[in-house]
């Protein structure tokens, strides 16, 4: 049986995912995975780095090794109404931020990349883990911060208000929902192997879904500082119907991202084709 590497975050839609695959209620015959649970960026890093074998990453870093890896079509976080958030203490509108210190959770995720394209000229940048952005944004630290995951749902507890909804952004300006983040393997396992992991992880996530609760226990285990109502609504947020399966609507939106980030120059060119095979 070959051991694969198994990236992906500690968050609630994530462990809710992969809950199946790496306790082995759904198979993958031939094929045992070694799971690395880590925040985004640390992940994005490690598949940068050729770390992993399979692994959850931004959007934005598909850009950058889509060479060596593909994009599976099962597990990704993408949708409509899940967005990052810009979010200040100090500041009412977007256009007050220009020569602003905005803190941002990380250098290859989708967020950064959104707030670039959303406006070149917001250039003076602060890169944090995403947790510490909004604490950094109340004690004046950073003029506003871009934040994701669970932030959604707590930064008025921080005294932040909402300047700008990244995702309603996108959405407004594309048509097309926002791809935050997907599965991507590594194309030397061949395109055999990543058939059968792009499957099982598909059943992983119908898995979750057909059976409620399944995964309360693993998903507490690596969220204990949210509430178990921060994460239902992290879950029912990020994960649906994308998540099975991404179909034209969600290869349209990620090949719509990739293509205006080159357009930007914030990512290398590249004519080889993203989704696995």
């Amino acid at each position: 049986m070959q051991q694969l590497s198994l990236g992906f975050s500690p968050c609630p839609n994530d462990t809710f995912i992969f809950h199946a695959l790496v306790h082995g209620l759904v198979a993958c015959p031939g094929f045992a995975f070694r799971e690395r649970l880590e925040d985004v960026e640390t992940l994005n890093r490690l598949a940068l780095e050729g770390a992993l074998d399979v692994s959850k990453v931004s959007s934005h870093l598909l850009g950058f090794i889509r060479d060596d890896y593909c994009l599976l079509r099962a597990g990704g976080a993408l949708g409509r109404g899940c967005g990052p958030l810009v979010v200040s203490a100090r500041h009412g509108a977007m256009g007050e931020l220009r020569g602003k210190r905005i803190a941002v959770p990380g250098r290859y995720t989708t967020a950064y990349l959104l707030l670039r394209l959303f406006d070149p000229a917001l250039d003076d940048i602060v890169f944090l883990p995403f947790h510490e952005i909004m604490g950094a944004v109340r004690r004046g630290e950073a003029d506003a911060g871009v934040i994701i995951h669970e932030s959604r749902f707590t930064y008025a507890d921080y005294g932040l208000a909402r300047l700008l909804d990244l995702g309603e952004w996108w959405e407004l300006e594309t048509g097309h929902p926002l791809p935050l983040g997907g599965i991507a393997a590594r194309r030397s396992l061949g395109s055999a192997a990543i058939a059968a992991i792009d499957r099982a992880l598909r059943a992983s996530v119908a898995y979750a879904q057909a059976h409620p609760g399944a995964a309360d226990a693993y998903i507490r285990a690596h969220s204990q500082e949210m509430s178990d109502e921060v994460c239902a609504a992290h879950v029912g947020l990020y994960v649906n119907d994308f998540s099975l399966d991404l179909g034209a609507e969600g290869e349209a939106a990620v090949t719509t991202l990739l293509a205006r980030a080159e357009a930007a120059g914030l990512v290398p060119p590249s004519a080889g084709n993203l989704f696995a095979p």
